[in-house]
């Protein structure tokens, strides 16, 4: 996190609503609170509470989904450790081993933390349908215990529109939906990522850059839904096929017992789940 990234987050919290929205939506963990719900729990108005909330999101330390009508929102972690890492990137004189107490988070506020969220890529070649896709279904479903990110080898000018409507259609928040290439993420200063799914054929075949922590990967080929051809009723079809395949895939991932699995099982699981069409 960079000063003026910094700066912003402080901003954010630096006032009493925002700040107790915030601490609220820590302590719950991945279940995140709505905007009803935590300004029913506060006692202000809803639009003060949707307000305070996109001032927080503005700032990276929440997120939001829509659930039917109502947003809910959940911390973002990886934004509350990028503030806490800027707070203690040379304290202690350069023995980083006696600032340990932070690892955890608790620090910043006293309630106990959701555990390490997992950082996902989806990549693909044009990342403007099936990588995308995954990206939004995954930050949606992984609820806080998963952040996604996509790209491409060799990314389009942009989203395709079947995409945009779909996700749309579906209540998916499209607002930082972009086509990205993947030399984003294999910078140091990227996000470390645990695990890397590529989604289809082509993308599989490529040489990919060597990620920093050497994640965890598997091929989860999706048929690509921007070759599909016919008229566009046909067309928007087989980019609802993707959105199916791809949740039933993810869902699939969610619900593992990561905690319980060996290297080599979760592996093994994985790949398993790049085989499924249909939820099991």
């Amino acid at each position: 996190m960079d000063t003026n990234r910094a700066l912003s987050a402080f901003s954010a919290l630096g006032q009493q609503t925002r700040l107790e929205a915030f601490r609220r939506l820590l302590r719950v963990g991945p279940s995140g609170l709505s905007v009803g719900e935590l300004a029913a729990q506060m006692g202000v108005r809803d639009n003060t509470m949707s307000v305070a909330l996109s001032v927080l999101a503005q700032a990276g330390l929440v997120t939001g989904h829509r659930e039917g009508r109502a947003m809910r929102y959940v911390a973002n972690m990886e934004g509350v450790r990028g503030l806490v890492d800027y707070l203690t990137l040379e304290c202690c004189a350069g023995a980083p081993d006696q600032c340990a107490p932070l690892s955890g988070l608790q620090s910043l506020t006293g309630d106990i933390i959701m555990p390490d969220t997992k950082n996902v890529l989806f990549l693909c070649t044009g990342n403007s349908a099936r990588s995308l896709i995954g990206e939004a279904i995954l930050n949606r479903e992984g609820r806080g215990r998963f952040r996604a990110y996509s790209a491409g080898s060799h990314p389009g000018k942009g989203p395709h529109p079947f995409t945009l409507d779909l996700l749309k259609r579906l209540n998916h928040d499209v607002s930082g939906i972009r086509s990205k290439d993947w030399a984003e993420f294999a910078t140091p200063q990227a996000p470390q990522m645990d695990f890397v799914f590529t989604v289809c054929d082509k993308a599989a075949a490529e040489v990919c850059p060597i990620w920093p922590g050497q994640p965890m990967s598997a091929h989860w080929g999706v048929p690509d839904p921007v070759a599909a051809t016919g008229n566009e009723a046909e067309r928007r079809l087989a980019f609802s096929e993707a959105y199916r395949m791809l949740y039933n895939r993810i869902s699939i991932f969610v619900n593992l017992p990561m905690a319980t699995l060996d290297k080599m099982s979760l592996q093994q699981k994985l790949d398993e789940i790049g085989k499924t069409t249909d939820p099991s």
